[in-house]
């Protein structure tokens, strides 16, 4: 058996489920589809910046029943109506609080449904149809800080669930400005542009030169243009310390507005039988 890979999934708004003709749409399937068909994990465990557990405790999912929360406001009566099948298992989320554990990082466990960072784009990357997802789902939480060298901590105490088999997805958003959407998406804000590339070249540098660059993205003068706060960039630090010895590779990207698309992923993917 080989390490999973890593992987950081731009996730978008609650609208992606529905946007088949936009370019992300056939990219996340085929990432999906990467991972159920070559990957082919005996469970997910997924860190979304859409929760933050405290300043110095890691929350974790440990419910086997895990419902949907629909953490989205001003959209239309069906998107709070979705589903998607998902089972929790105490047993991935209890490796999850050793392995941090062991690694002198406080836990909590909980019941929490799946965020909109985790099931929106899980319904397209995972279509019920044609790609289900058959492996149990454990969320985590980011810490409620925006510490980069504490998230690239907390990634590399996760690794060694690679080695069982597990795949770690981190879900956030390569650039996200909210604030900026008045501006409309016709248009690209050069801060997108900038550190969409700062951000790719950091991810792909040697892997004795990665985390220092990661974390002095966080001092660039287009950083807080592209992430006001810094939840949705975060993941992408714990991706790279949870990928330990192996290259980052940026998969795709798209610039538009006051958001980028970029999607990553850490390690290979095992070749076909």
């Amino acid at each position: 058996m080989t390490r999973t890979p890593v992987y950081f999934l731009s996730h978008g708004g609650p609208n992606i489920m529905y946007e088949k003709d936009y370019p992300v749409y056939p990219t996340l399937q085929k990432i999906g589809k990467e991972i159920t068909q070559k990957v082919k994990p005996k469970a997910i465990v997924v860190f979304s910046a859409h929760w933050q557990g405290e300043p110095n405790v890691i929350e974790i999912n440990t419910s086997e029943n895990t419902e949907l929360i629909y953490d989205f406001y001003g959209f239309p009566a069906n998107y709070y109506k979705e589903t998607f099948p998902n089972k929790g298992s105490p047993e991935v989320a209890q490796k999850v609080t050793d392995a941090l554990t062991k690694a002198g990082i406080k836990t909590q466990g909980l019941r929490r449904g799946l965020d909109h960072g985790v099931w929106a784009s899980f319904k397209v990357a995972f279509n019920e149809e044609t790609n289900p997802l058959t492996v149990p789902v454990v969320q985590v939480s980011l810490y409620a800080n925006e510490d980069p060298a504490k998230h690239i901590a907390l990634g590399k105490a996760v690794q060694s669930l690679r080695d069982e088999n597990i795949c770690l997805i981190m879900s956030g958003m390569a650039v996200h400005n909210l604030r900026d959407m008045r501006f409309g998406m016709n248009g690209v804000q050069p801060y997108a542009k900038s550190f969409d590339e700062a951000l790719r070249a950091a991810v792909e540098a040697p892997i004795e030169e990665r985390d220092g660059k990661l974390i002095k993205l966080l001092w660039r003068k287009d950083a807080r243009p592209a992430h006001p706060t810094f939840e949705h960039l975060l993941p992408i630090h714990m991706g790279a310390g949870a990928a330990g010895g192996d290259r980052g590779k940026r998969l795709w990207t798209l610039a538009e507005g006051s958001f980028s698309w970029a999607q990553f992923r850490f390690g290979d993917v095992p070749a076909e039988a």
